[in-house]
């Protein structure tokens, strides 16, 4: 199997880039168990796609290859560089697994997968990734590639929406 796990259309103003002394992450949560263990993905490796506003592509990229940047480090050189002002979402394709304790599994070096699922892989990466209006049917990435919501780090603070709620609640007392 090449992709292991995946994440869609996750917000860069949800993800909690460090401070000084605390690293950042990429937590997300298994989309068919909500109440699991977050997940950190920042040194997952694999392909990413950047999305403006509108949920135009505007990046494609790896992450990870030939002990390069992981996950977080690219995405997080992408609030820094030329692309920085030109996205607000991203999609990202793992090759490494969760393993039972909720962290990523070591590396594996050599994929052995045969052409039917790398095929459905790809196609499931390009469908997932692009939501082209033809498809009707998702990509074919089978039962064992899971997906994880984003996890929102409460140091982000409160969300827009619930500060405005919060406030027009209190005014109505």
């Amino acid at each position: 199997m090449l992709i292991k796990n995946y994440g869609l259309f996750w917000r860069l103003d949800q993800v909690f880039w460090g401070w000084q002394g605390v690293p950042g992450h990429l937590r997300g949560i298994a989309s068919w168990n909500k109440t699991a263990t977050p997940v950190d993905f920042r040194y997952q490796q694999g392909v990413y796609v950047l999305y403006d506003q509108t949920f135009r592509m505007v990046y494609v990229g790896q992450a990870g290859a030939n002990d390069d940047n992981r996950l977080f480090d690219r995405l997080k050189q992408h609030t820094r560089d030329q692309l920085a002002d030109r996205w607000s979402r991203f999609s990202w394709f793992g090759v490494r697994s969760v393993n039972q304790t909720g962290l990523l599994k070591a590396e594996n070096v050599a994929v052995h997968s045969d052409m039917t699922d790398v095929l459905n892989h790809i196609e499931g990466v390009l469908i997932a990734s692009a939501e082209p209006p033809h498809n009707r049917q998702g990509g074919r990435f089978g039962d064992q590639v899971e997906q994880y919501l984003q996890e929102r780090d409460e140091r982000l603070g409160p969300e827009p929406h619930k500060m405005i709620y919060d406030i027009w609640h209190e005014s109505q007392s």
